[in-house]
């Protein structure tokens, strides 16, 4: 078999694509009983095993099928979109608002500002370089995290302020990129495009109008006297239908997905059919942390050097303090402003879209750098990130740490990737 996976060209007529993501979804299963014994999350088993199947190790997966597997990061990051729109009640959100907000730009600005500068006056890179790289140190990937908040059963007013937080996380970056992207221009070119500013933010408006329309859909098609087997069916139809038009768009689908998941909530649609999504989606999100694992360049952490590295170290820095001082402004509880940083470690997903689009804005060379810094510390985020999560949500008491209780909330959830999964 590990012969046949390596033969063939046309992925498009051969059963090949087929067996590799076999081969990923059985890479995956094996791999957590290894990081079971570390006490480690499922996340960071499954990235492990794309390495270690990828084209630098084994090489049963090849580069030219990671090309064709897009669409499993477009749909497993519409999926968590969509779950975390459930967290978005107007109820709690006139709570919390405000508070979710000023912490949520205390921590990712202050990971762009802390990484723009030292790129800038430790590296001596150019100041498009380092705002482009500093913008996109912004974001945040929501899908290890959650994961991990999945499978350990975590719950409270800890695990809803992370889950509010990495939704916006990803607006704050997509504008602050858009900013950075027009100087990059205008010290180009002396001149500021509107247009250039203007797209993304006409798009992405009309993304969430989309996401708006199609969850009073999505409210009206479900919340019938329907089987589960349609409602799941018509749900998932939807999901791919919105994902498209963001594709189209040649946006992220992570903005509308997720108001298409709170307006659903807040119309009075029901949580049960978050649960049925989710227990269709947990295999996609096997692949999609395999295939992140897969595209790391072990070659290029080489190349990436210095400055990579200290990429890597200063946005951890810079989220856990901007974290803290957000947290201690907003007079969280102690436990919050301690360990929310943690939580808010991985990096993928959107940063890696964004580290292509700044590609295009530099010269050859430092477009280059910018997306192997991008691409090789964000696996590597997620590598370490949902073991920091694990400590966070066990350091802040939102997992009950008595093994009855994870066997009672593992008994309850049979749909979600369990520790023992």
């Amino acid at each position: 078999m590990l012969s046949f996976l390596k033969l063939g060209t046309n992925l498009a007529h051969s059963p090949k694509i087929i067996l590799m993501l076999a081969a990923m979804l059985f890479a995956g299963f094996f791999m957590t009983r290894l990081t079971k014994r570390l006490h480690l999350p499922n996340v960071t088993g499954y990235i492990l095993s794309g390495v270690v199947i990828g084209p630098y190790a084994l090489g049963l997966i090849d580069q030219d099928a990671i090309s064709h597997m897009d669409f499993v990061n477009d749909i497993a990051l519409a999926f968590i979109a969509f779950g975390v729109g459930q967290y978005f009640k107007v109820i709690t959100l006139r709570k919390s608002g405000r508070q979710v907000v000023s912490i949520t730009l205390w921590e990712s600005l202050a990971a762009a500002v802390l990484v723009t500068l030292s790129m800038h006056f430790l590296f001596r890179f150019s100041w498009p370089f380092s705002l482009l790289l500093g913008a996109i140190g912004c974001a945040t990937a929501p899908a290890s995290t959650i994961m991990t908040i999945q499978q350990y059963g975590a719950k409270g007013p800890f695990v809803d302020l992370i889950l509010q937080i990495v939704a916006l996380d990803d607006a704050v970056a997509l504008i602050a990129f858009s900013i950075c992207a027009a100087v990059v221009q205008a010290s180009g070119t002396g001149v500021v495009s509107a247009g250039l500013i203007l797209k993304p933010i006409l798009f992405n408006l009309l993304a969430l109008l989309f996401g708006l329309l199609f969850g009073f859909i999505l409210h009206r098609a479900v919340d019938t006297d329907r089987s589960v087997q349609h409602r799941l069916a018509l749900t998932i139809a939807i999901i791919l239908a919105l994902t498209g038009a963001c594709a189209a768009m040649d946006i992220s689908p992570l903005l509308s997905c997720m108001v298409l998941g709170a307006c659903y909530i807040n119309i009075g649609g029901s949580k049960n059919l978050f649960d049925q999504a989710n227990r269709f989606i947990s295999p996609v999100l096997l692949l999609f942390f395999v295939l992140a694992g897969a595209r790391l360049n072990l070659p290029s952490l080489l190349t990436a050097g210095a400055a990579g590295a200290a990429y890597f170290l200063i946005r951890i820095g810079g989220k856990y303090l901007g974290a803290y001082t957000g947290c201690r402004l907003a007079k969280t509880e102690k436990p919050t402003q301690q360990f929310l940083g943690l939580a808010l470690i991985p990096q993928a997903g959107v940063s890696i879209g964004l580290a292509a689009l700044g590609q295009r804005l530099l010269p050859n060379e430092t477009g280059t750098l910018l997306s192997t810094i991008i691409l090789s510390s964000g696996l590597l985020y997620e590598i370490i990130g949902p073991a920091c999560a694990k400590a966070s949500l066990f350091w802040s008491g939102a997992v009950e740490t008595n093994k009855a209780s994870c066997a009672k909330t593992e008994a309850a959830s049979p749909g979600r990737l369990s520790p023992s999964a």
